[in-house]
């Protein structure tokens, strides 16, 4: 289960300097994070998400859709690995450097048992405090998604038609969410529960 590995407070440059053992490693205020490589289930989910949502960054030139491993740091010294975000477009040169990175128009997490509390506590009010405009957290067991704003107090629980519109001149990207998790799932893998 990922649980803070020691009480005392770490830095980016010690989480940087870990071993790659397989591990992710998140620094969230002080708090180191750790959690086992996701499920087979998770990065299914994740490959699905990530065309859905790739597709329509670029259809409309938003920007650039990425996924972990990404050492985002939000100006604040802080160390996150996002399943998936998009960074916006910019007129400059693209970044080289995760640290260059600013802060994403939007962020998904995927649900596993030993990333829940973190995804919905830690790293949510982090995302809420840096200004992530949309924060998804795809609970795959519940068959939901939870969109979180910055000024969200509670999240906005979505099962049915989820919605993404970075550009209020532009479409929606609307992702049909029990279509979504009988693709993840496959066809009478996994009986409804």
């Amino acid at each position: 289960m990922g649980m803070p590995a020691s009480a005392s407070r770490w830095t980016r440059d010690q989480v940087l300097a870990l071993p790659d053992d397989g591990k992710r490693y998140e620094l969230v205020d002080g708090e180191l994070l750790v959690s086992p490589g996701p499920r087979r289930l998770h990065q299914i989910a994740l490959a699905d998400l990530f065309r859905q949502v790739d597709a329509y960054v670029r259809i409309h030139r938003l920007g650039t859709t990425l996924f972990s491993p990404a050492d985002l740091d939000f100006r604040e010294g802080q160390l996150v690995q996002p399943d998936l975000f998009v960074e916006a477009g910019k007129d400059e040169r693209q970044s080289q450097e995760w640290d260059e990175s600013g802060v994403p128009i939007l962020v998904a997490e995927i649900l596993s048992p030993s990333t829940a509390r973190f995804d919905r506590i830690t790293k949510r009010r982090l995302y809420q405090r840096a200004g992530v405009a949309t924060y998804w957290i795809v609970d795959l067991d519940a068959r939901l998604v939870e969109v979180w704003t910055p000024a969200s107090d509670h999240p906005v629980i979505v099962d049915e038609e989820l919605r993404w519109q970075p550009d209020p001149k532009l479409a929606p990207l609307l992702t049909q969410l029990p279509e979504f998790f009988r693709e993840v799932f496959g066809s009478g893998l996994v009986a409804e529960t």
